[in-house]
């Protein structure tokens, strides 16, 4: 994870403002749903997006699919695994 040097402070009510050079650089308008996440203990913001991108395309689409180990893929980055697939399958056995 990368650090920004930025620090803000937890208000009384807990809030915390994201600086306004992130919400630009991110897209981040009033109103843009965050999901807020925890790992260990660090608390992760995430802009939500309500289908995944594929890992491969970057695709946000509803037809998606999530496959084992959390791969997000979308149905032209799965022929495009698949291709590059067969292709090294086809190489390994020349």
């Amino acid at each position: 994870m990368k650090s920004t040097g930025i620090l803000r402070k937890v208000d009384q009510l807990g809030r915390v403002v994201l600086p306004s050079e992130l919400r630009k650089v991110l897209d981040i308008k009033e109103k843009t749903p965050i999901g807020i996440y925890v790992e260990g203990n660090q608390i992760i913001f995430q802009k939500y997006q309500a289908y995944p991108a594929c890992v491969i395309t970057g695709e946000i689409t509803k037809e998606n699919k999530v496959y084992s180990g959390n791969l997000i893929l979308s149905p032209e980055g799965a022929e495009q695994l698949f291709n590059q697939l067969k292709n090294e399958n086809i190489e390994a056995s020349k």
